[in-house]
């Protein structure tokens, strides 16, 4: 099944005897927000204009646990995530399709949350809302409950000595831009530099200038080309598991199974104890 649709495919299945449910993930982090500037207001941009039919859902309230010793967005408790799916229409036997505002990366937790926990079709929308050619919607619908029932998979899902043990057996992704990874600068966690064998890919590298992923056989040789194939093992970290899961996202496309180190470098960096390696060599 194809993870990924565009606004043409979208607009065609919502016409269709079994439309999708539209969750609406609009976020971002920026190094203002953690300087203390106000933060981007998602439900805001919501209100303003909306896919016709979708629902919100915040980010950091419905898609992470409080920040903590595992992170700036852990995993939500499990139960809590269900009842949020579900208050927002989301049943196992009805396609979803999640958007942000454009760089994929919110939406990109929302789908790999959804399928982590067992749902069976979950697509992200291509582009996001800029790729939406209609008018927008300023009203608020009111789901039907829908009847998700969260089950966390077994697989998929790293944690700190997981990702580390990954970056020796296999091939640890480092989705982080490039100079944080080398540990040029860090403008949000206590310090910069990467986990010690993890190879540097940064995840706007998987898009086009217009958001768009590139073709699924480009973002192949791409992740072959950093030594990630569908024949290893591959898992991906970013700083707190959101651009992390865009990558992960962009290596379904190309065919490469891929999990995700959810706490990440918050996470990873927040422990003292844990080895560091700066420059751009994995070691």
């Amino acid at each position: 099944m194809n993870v990924i649709i565009s606004a043409s495919d979208l607009r065609e299945a919502l016409a269709g005897a079994e439309p999708p449910v539209l969750l609406d993930v609009r976020w971002q982090l920026s190094a203002a927000k953690a300087a203390g500037a106000p933060p981007f207001d998602g439900r805001a941009a919501y209100a303003a204009g909306h896919l016709p039919g979708a629902v919100y859902v915040d980010l950091d309230r419905e898609l992470a646990s409080a920040p903590g010793g595992g992170g700036r967005h852990p995993l939500p408790d499990v139960a809590e995530f269900g009842a949020a799916m579900r208050r927002a229409g989301v049943s196992s036997g009805r396609p979803v399709v999640v958007y942000d505002g454009g760089q994929g990366w919110a939406a990109a937790r929302a789908w790999w949350l959804l399928r982590w926990t067992g749902h069976p079709n979950v697509r992200v929308l291509d582009g996001g809302l800029p790729s939406w050619p209609d008018p927008l919607a300023t009203d608020v619908p009111a789901p039907e409950e829908g009847d998700f029932a969260p089950a966390p998979g077994a697989t998929g899902l790293l944690d700190a000595d997981g990702a580390a043990a990954l970056a020796r057996s296999g091939v640890l992704l480092d989705a982080r831009a490039g100079e944080r990874y080398r540990g040029e600068t860090e403008p949000i966690d206590p310090v910069g530099g990467h986990i010690p064998g993890a190879v540097s890919a940064p995840t706007t590298d998987n898009v086009a200038a217009d958001g768009r992923f590139l073709p699924a056989g480009e973002l192949r040789a791409r992740f072959r080309a950093l030594g990630a194939t569908e024949d290893g093992e591959v898992g991906v970290y970013c700083g707190s598991g959101v651009s992390g899961a865009h990558e992960v996202l962009a290596l379904a496309v190309a065919g490469i199974p891929a999990a995700l180190y959810v706490g990440s470098w918050s996470e990873w960096s927040s422990d003292p104890t844990r080895p560091v390696a700066v420059g751009p060599d994995p070691e």
